[in-house]
């Protein structure tokens, strides 16, 4: 690759990651955060404004904008070394293939009027995103998050939300929580949920078992068995759970997570199949790579080498919108047929 080629926020990850310049400056920013270049994968062809867009804020346009100028600053490019030498005319390289349209999320008016659903983790990221949907349809949303503040910055774009803030593994907010429902609750977004550090089960400490463990099983486990006397008395109801990928298979994750979202995967089976005859329909969605604030950090090198070579096969990163798609269709009626299923929504990773 020419070193003078100019990088721009509309060229893919791919050929920042090529550039003399654009390249370490991409993997000092990625270091910062403890990541390694095999957590863009995913995302090689996508434009790094989209990346910014789906960074959730992490990724400024003052940043990126400074990025683009010191990419392109004669004396770096001066001064950088020649590109590794594969044998192949970089110049000549296709352009990438282009990216499908965008996905337009397309409201349903209506389907969730008259309905109260509590969604936990509503202060960002997929959470969010399903509040917000149902928000928009008609629905009364129960919006929870740990956070007050990201709650409240989430609340004020979804009229008629009432927001809790709490933790779901405490007793005393679970209880808050079925209290801000008013007696009724149609449906149940269990999305809360943390991630673990990568570690396998012989680097696992104690605290980190114990607080994913604690967030993503004991947490979904707790407000379910709270909500579930309120959907018999009302004769029905629908719980979707978030699991994960992890929950299908044993590389996606350090042991924690991929132990907890097993767990969530058998929690909503059993449950599905215990209250069939009572009209609660119980259902999970798998999500694979998302932008979130949810974030993946190594803390072991064994973890490091088996997970990030997984991560090299990662299909695209979706948008929240697109699981908020999964899981509000899950809530609603039109899936009135389905209960017990783990839905994987994940770019097809599951076929891999």
């Amino acid at each position: 690759m020419a070193k003078d080629k100019a990088l721009t926020a509309k060229s893919s990850i791919g050929a920042w990651l090529k550039h003399p310049v654009g390249g370490p400056i991409l993997r000092d920013l990625l270091a910062q955060g403890g990541q390694k270049e095999s957590a863009l994968a995913p995302v090689k062809l996508f434009s790094l404004e989209r990346v910014a867009a789906m960074s959730g804020g992490q990724m400024s346009q003052e940043l990126i904008d400074d990025m683009v100028r010191r990419a392109n600053d004669p004396s770096a490019l001066a001064a950088a070394p020649a590109a590794d030498d594969d044998g192949e005319d970089d110049e000549d390289e296709p352009p990438a293939p282009p990216m499908a349209a965008p996905w337009v999320e397309r409201i349903t008016p209506g389907r969730f009027d008259g309905k109260t659903v509590i969604v936990t983790g509503a202060g960002s990221g997929i959470g969010r995103a399903v509040a917000a949907r149902v928000a928009a349809e008609g629905g009364k949303v129960v919006a929870v998050d740990i956070s007050q503040e990201r709650l409240d910055a989430a609340v004020a774009e979804m009229p008629g939300a009432v927001a809790v803030a709490g933790d779901i593994t405490s007793e005393d907010s679970i209880a808050k929580i079925v209290a801000a429902a008013d007696g009724r609750v149609d449906g149940l977004a269990n999305v809360a949920g943390i991630m673990d550090d990568m570690t396998p089960l012989h680097e696992v400490s104690d605290a980190v078992w114990s607080r994913v463990m604690a967030v993503n099983v004991e947490g979904t486990f707790r407000l379910t068995r709270a909500v579930l006397p309120l959907m018999l008395e009302a004769g029905g109801g629908s719980i979707v759970n978030v699991a994960s990928e992890a929950g299908l298979r044993g590389s996606a994750a350090g042991l924690a997570y991929t132990t907890s979202k097993h767990a969530v995967v058998g929690l909503t089976k059993s449950t599905s199949f215990m209250y069939a005859a009572k009209n609660i329909r119980v259902n999970a969605v798998a999500p694979g790579p998302v932008a979130t604030g949810i974030e993946a950090s190594f803390a072991s090198e064994l973890g490091q080498e088996r997970v990030g070579l997984a991560m090299t096969i990662l299909p695209p990163i979706a948008e929240a919108a697109q699981l908020a798609a999964s899981i509000t269709w899950l809530l609603s009626d039109d899936a009135t047929n389905v209960s017990g299923v783990i839905l994987p929504s994940d770019g097809g990773w599951s076929a891999i």
